[in-house]
């Protein structure tokens, strides 16, 4: 379910664009000119954050490869367990396999 305080014409102008690249460079393009490198890399950073913590990691692992606080990685995994599912959306269609239980391996 969508937050409605983020629902609105502007959002959903983005949301549609994003929906509109279809190649990995059409999305550098964009994101290019849409954020700066420090908000780019913080995203991509999240997502990172929290596919390690669906495979298992550790805190100190998830600082250690991505260089996260401990701040962001409790909010990534606050969003994984409570979130609006994004993370689990994105995450099970770029890698099928490997889904929340994967750390029982």
């Amino acid at each position: 379910m969508v937050n409605p305080k983020l629902k609105d014409e502007l959002n959903d102008q983005l949301c549609e664009a994003m929906l509109s690249l279809e190649t990995v460079d059409e999305c550098y393009q964009f994101f290019e000119d849409l954020c700066t490198i420090s908000e780019l890399k913080a995203m991509s950073q999240r997502l990172e954050v929290a596919r390690m913590l669906r495979a298992g990691h550790t805190y100190d692992d998830i600082v250690a490869r991505t260089g996260a606080s401990t701040a962001t990685i409790s909010r990534v995994k606050r969003c994984l367990n409570y979130g609006a599912d994004g993370y689990n959306i994105v995450l099970d269609r770029l890698d099928p396999d490997e889904g929340e239980d994967s750390s029982d391996d």
